[in-house]
């Protein structure tokens, strides 16, 4: 992730109100965001950073940084809240958060469809199914034989 200008921003708030207020003012923020995170609040702190940020933002969970045990697991989002809905997080989390690219300023449409409205939706705006698939497949960042299996029992 690019390090050139980064911002720091700690801890995030505990209230729930004044945590996603101040996520969402981060939410078009370009350079890269660095916070601090315990274990037992990771799995609240990515499903946040879901919901505002989006499930293809680029994120580097750092773990134990500077001791024996130190790990980084270098993911998106998305998938980081899917890996820890099975894996119990150990240790200090310094969480590394891409920043927003002009991309990322564009509304995702999809977020609320599922895989089969979001097929049809491009396939409405004249794209061949397997277009609409791969394009589908790429807002998703996922590989497109999952979209492919998806709409297999959608025909």
């Amino acid at each position: 992730l690019p390090t050139g200008r980064f911002t720091f921003e700690g801890f995030l708030p505990m209230e729930k109100k004044t945590r996603r207020q101040r996520l969402e003012e981060l939410k078009n923020e370009r350079r890269t965001m660095l916070f601090h995170e315990a274990p037992h609040k990771l799995f609240s702190t990515l499903s946040d950073f879901l919901n505002v940020f989006g499930p293809l933002r680029r994120i580097s969970l750092c773990r134990e940084l500077t001791k024996l045990n130190e790990e980084v697991f270098r993911t998106t989002v998305g998938e980081a809240v899917e890996y820890y809905k099975t894996n119990d997080p150990r240790g200090e989390y310094v969480l590394v958060l891409e920043g927003a690219s002009e991309q990322t300023n564009v509304s995702a449409f999809w977020l609320d469809l599922s895989v089969e409205e979001h097929v049809r939706h491009y396939m409405q705006s004249g794209m061949t199914k397997n277009d609409a698939i791969k394009a589908a497949a790429k807002d998703r960042g996922v590989n497109k034989n999952t979209v492919y299996q998806e709409m297999i029992g959608k025909d």
